[in-house]
């Protein structure tokens, strides 16, 4: 399916690796001129190269962090008015809430909610104007359905998707999307680091607590990024103007319910 999308200008956030690589790598096949971001230079440099050399379109690497208003200036420097905007950011690690002090609430909440609204106060003005823009933000599919010890993250993506449910019908009329992905459990370095970590709490070894974690999935596997990939790219596409406000989670089955 021809996506539409072919020279749209898009940025995705968080996306030397995992998820949010695979959703510029989907971008980038469409056509799309992307800009991936990240903290860490080297790793985003690599990223960059090979996603060039795969699609063949310009991909412009910006070392930040999006928490800073320093950061969302450089990123918005390289990609001024973007059509597509992709909003992801790693999530808080596993805590007890009883644990968590007010500063790490407030780094939690700015991480996973406040970001993603002032990036999208940024460039949402000049989507309404072109009649044209995709936005769509990676949160969790805890949001549906929350687990003890990531109260903050699940707290956090949740606000935002009710903050952006009302945004997303005033600007609907102007051809410009806002949609979010709840992703379950996926075959990427924070799935892995978090099976290390039930392995060593267990006793057991990382291939037996992946083996015991995939058991638990309707589907009996983990998702391949590529296909969140795909998923994110076909709602930015041309083809999915009528979709907006709306939470597409996809976990494998995870979760036992018809709506």
């Amino acid at each position: 399916m021809d996506l539409g999308i072919a020279g749209r200008r898009a940025i995705v956030c968080a996306s030397s690796r995992g998820l949010g690589k695979a959703c510029a790598r989907a971008l980038a096949e469409a056509g799309c001129d992307v800009v991936i971001n990240g903290r860490d230079a080297q790793k985003l440099e690599a990223a960059a190269a090979e996603l060039a050399s795969i699609a063949g379109v310009k991909v412009t690497p910006v070392a930040a962090d999006l928490a800073t208003p320093e950061g969302q200036q450089a990123l918005l420097a390289a990609c001024p008015d973007p059509d597509i905007l992709i909003n992801n950011n790693g999530g808080p690690p596993p805590r007890d809430f009883r644990e968590l002090t007010r500063q790490q609430m407030i780094d939690g909440v700015v991480a996973n909610m406040v970001v993603a609204i002032e990036l999208i106060q940024k460039v949402i003005g000049p989507m309404t104007e072109r009649k044209f823009g995709r936005i769509v933000n990676i949160t969790s599919g805890s949001v549906k359905m929350p687990l003890a010890g990531l109260d903050l993250s699940s707290g956090a993506r949740a606000g935002l998707t009710a903050f952006l449910a009302g945004v997303a019908r005033t600007v609907a009329d102007k051809n410009v999307t806002i949609n979010n992905i709840l992703p379950g459990a996926f075959d990427t370095d924070r799935l892995k680091g978090i099976l290390g970590n039930a392995a060593k709490q267990k006793g057991i070894s990382v291939d037996d607590a992946a083996a015991a974690r995939a058991a638990t999935i309707p589907a009996k596997r983990f998702g391949d990024p590529d296909e969140f990939g795909a998923a994110c790219a076909f709602l930015c596409s041309a083809r999915a103007g009528y979709i907006t406000g709306q939470n597409l989670l996809i976990d494998g089955g995870v979760f036992n319910g018809a709506f």
